[in-house]
This record gives structure tokens, C-alpha cells and sequence, in this order.
């Protein structure tokens, strides 16, 4: 087994992008190995022909890569909704401090992972009081998002003569520029806006809640490190003008929005210059940070660069002299990568025939799935070998926001198999 670099230089030279995406893999001969397997191996293994597999020693490099840059005092928990498939969640609960979730099921899932009830976070705007009743139960901490969801969680712990311990998820006056959502700043769903946030310390700090943090998650996949460092610095700000007023504040959640380069144009984010900005910006709010966790709150980041995406070439055909690789997957299974699930103009993730490793690229062609629809596509005008039906084809970067952020049920086609090798 040799990694991927020495067999085929030309490649990562005219594809930088593509090269990343395969750096966390290995292959033997010309195929793709995720977990030491290949996808017949995989597909062996499954009894299936389309499948998601996540490389588990990847998920830990990551995880270590970001404990060697970050400063110390950084907590990292895993947002669920990247990938909230079990044995992925189970995985990261031995590798990171803390998970938040989104849902019942997600909480269910952290606690049957092991998490401590006390370093999972329960986020989300439209918190119903079932879901309200269960971090109750759990013991979690609620970060409540409006002001009637604090006034519902009060009555909810009266009821059960329980507490529950919250943070305030704050809607700032500030964005967080060059991410690919924002979720900050202005009119949002998200969070309480931060000029209430003063008439509701009072409030909140005179019942059954305990008031145990703030939260700020202003915007995701940033690839930008100035831009992240700028919006901690925003957040570090505020934290020290309210922090005088919490004196049982435990923790501060930065939020995350650590980008994943996916496409050509893309690139990675410098994770050494955030490590180092955070350390000084840790040394300039001493006072304000002084006791406190500092919780960075990533899904993506982990995940993302660990997972492929593989499906089976069935069919090669050509319609007015452009060449059509049809295969057995398609936007079902992976919204995300067919462009449908954020994108204004559709780029194509990284793609490869998984057992064609080193044989050289013939004229682009289009990759398409078996749905009927024009939106089914896997990947446009992009340079692959010559495929026959059998062949693998593999989207990189496809650990997250995959088989849980897709239509699975869409032309009843089935769902996508998944592992963790």
C-alpha cells in the first residue's frame, strides 16, 4: 500500500484541489482504498453497489491536526448534523470534548455515544416543548434562541419541579464576511438579537434556568482565516461587556464555520494562521475569557474530507457528440454534490474513477444518475479515463451533508448503505 502522491505527480499538479481531497486516502494499485478497502471490498462488505464509506483514521487526524494548531484551552465538539450516522457519532465521541445537536434524535444518539450530558448543546430555533421536555431529562445544556423559548423552558421545569442549565445564542449586529451562510447579523431565525439580550439577563437569572454560557455561530464553510478571526474578535468583544453581568458564565461557544475547499477555485484554510490569531486574541481578552471554556463547534471540518461517495458506472452513451457516464447514484443520495442544496451555480466536487486511479484523463465528459430529471448530475465537463460500465465512480469530500441532507426518497430508488472502516 504507498500513498497516492508518488504514482501520478501530473495529476496533483494540474488538479491542486483534487490532490487535497485525496491526500487522506491511500491506494492500492489503481484503487481507491478508504479504511485499507477497496470499493469492491466495500461493496463486498455492504452487499450493496452505492454506499458512503468514512475513513475513521482520517476523522482522528483531523481532530489532532486541529488540537497541534489551536491553543489549548480550545474545546472542540462535533455539530451532529454533518453526519449523524451512529458509528461516525460514536467515533468522535472519543475524539472531541463535547457534541451539539439539533434534535431529539441527535441527542439520543450523543448520549448513546457516551457523551457527558453536560457537554452536549441542544441548538436549533423551532425547539418544540417535547424536544424541550427531553434535554430537560438529558440534562443537557439548552441554547435557547427567542425569548419564548426561555419563557416555555421556565414553565417546562416548573411543571417537572426540575432546572435545566442554558445559553444564549446571540443574533450579534455583526456577520461573518466570505462565509458560504450566514447566520448572523441583521433580520434572522437565529438566536436572540443582541440589543434584547439586555432586558432578558434579568429575567433569565431569576428562575429555574442557570445561565452557563453564550453562543455565537454567525456563519459556515469560511475558507478565510482573517475573516474567521475578525468575527472571534467581534465575539470576544461583546463577551466582555457581558460578561460582568453573568457571574455563573462557564463557557463561550465561538461557534465554527471552518470551510472545505470543494471546488476548484477553493482554497484551504490556513488552519496554522487561526491556531495563532485565537492565541493572541485569547491574550488580548484575557479578563473576559479569564475561567471560561472556549468551545469551537465544527461538523463539517471533521467529517467532510474523510467520506466518498462511490456508485457504479451502468451504462456510457453519447447524445450529439457529448459523452454521458450514467451510474447508479445520484442526487438521491447526495444533494449536496448535484449542486441543489445551497449552490447558486453548480461546480463540481472532486471526482474520480476509484479503480482508474493512474490512467490518464480522455475528453470531458458529463456524469449523470438514473433519476428523471436533468438535475441528476454527479459531475459536468470533467476529465475522467475512459469508463465502462463497472467502473467506480467517487465523489471526494463527502463526509458531510451527505445521505442525511438528501431526498433518499425522491423516484423510490432506495437508500444509500454507509460505513466506517
Amino acid at each position: 500500500m504507498h500513498l497516492l502522491n508518488p504514482l501520478n505527480p501530473a495529476l496533483f499538479t494540474a488538479q491542486p484541489q483534487l490532490a487535497a481531497a485525496l491526500a487522506p486516502f491511500a491506494h492500492q494499485q489503481d484503487d481507491l482504498l478508504v479504511g485499507g478497502k477497496t470499493p469492491a471490498q466495500i461493496a463486498a462488505l455492504l452487499d450493496a453497489e452505492v454506499f458512503y464509506a468514512y475513513d475513521r483514521a482520517a476523522i482522528t487526524a483531523r481532530v489532532q491536526a486541529l488540537r497541534a494548531a489551536l491553543p489549548a484551552r480550545v474545546k472542540l465538539h462535533y455539530a451532529v448534523k454533518a453526519n449523524p450516522y451512529f458509528p461516525v457519532v460514536h467515533w468522535l465521541a472519543s475524539q472531541v470534548d463535547g457534541m451539539d445537536v439539533a434534535s431529539r434524535r441527535e441527542l439520543v444518539l450523543a448520549l448513546q455515544s457516551g457523551v457527558d450530558p453536560t457537554q452536549i448543546s441542544f441548538a436549533g430555533p423551532g425547539k418544540t416543548d417535547a424536544e424541550l421536555k427531553a434535554a430537560i431529562a438529558a440534562g443537557c445544556v439548552v441554547h435557547l434562541e427567542s425569548a419564548g423559548e426561555m419563557r416555555r423552558l421556565q414553565a417546562l421545569c416548573l411543571q417537572a419541579d426540575a432546572s435545566a442549565r442554558v445559553a444564549l445564542r446571540i443574533n450579534p449586529e455583526f456577520e461573518l464576511r466570505a462565509s458560504g451562510m450566514k447566520m448572523a447579523g441583521g433580520a434572522k431565525a437565529f438566536g436572540i438579537d443582541q440589543a434584547q439580550i439586555w432586558d432578558l439577563l434579568p429575567e433569565l437569572q431569576t428562575g429555574p434556568l442557570q445561565l452557563v454560557g453564550f453562543h455565537l455561530y454567525c456563519g459556515s464553510q469560511n475558507l478565510q482565516a482573517d475573516a474567521i478571526l475578525q468575527s472571534q474578535r467581534q465575539s470576544l468583544q461583546l463577551l466582555a461587556q457581558l460578561r460582568p453581568h453573568c457571574p455563573q458564565l462557564q463557557f463561550f461557544n465561538l461557534g465554527g464555520g471552518f470551510g472545505v475547499p470543494y471546488f476548484p477555485a477553493d482554497k484551504v484554510l490556513d488552519l496554522a494562521a487561526v491556531g495563532a490569531g485565537m492565541q493572541q486574541l485569547f491574550a488580548e481578552f484575557a479578563d473576559a475569557v479569564a475561567g471560561l471554556e472556549i468551545i469551537l463547534e465544527l461538523g463539517r471540518y471533521l467529517v467532510a474530507h474523510a467520506g466518498v461517495y462511490f456508485s457504479r458506472v451502468i451504462d456510457v452513451k453519447t447524445s450529439h457528440e457529448q459523452q454521458f457516464v450514467v451510474t447508479n447514484g445520484g442526487l438521491h443520495h447526495h444533494l449536496a454534490n448535484s449542486g441543489n442544496f445551497g449552490q447558486v451555480v453548480r461546480r463540481n466536487y472532486p471526482v474520480v474513477l476509484a479503480n482508474k486511479l493512474t490512467l490518464a484523463p480522455v475528453a470531458p465528459v458529463q456524469v449523470v444518475g438514473p433519476l428523471c430529471t436533468p438535475l441528476d448530475i454527479l459531475a459536468d465537463k470533467v476529465a475522467l479515463p475512459a469508463a465502462v460500465p463497472g467502473d467506480w465512480f467517487a465523489v471526494l469530500q463527502s463526509g458531510a451533508y451527505g445521505a442525511s441532507a438528501s431526498p433518499q426518497g425522491f423516484l423510490s430508488h432506495g437508500v444509500v448503505s454507509e460505513i466506517l472502516l
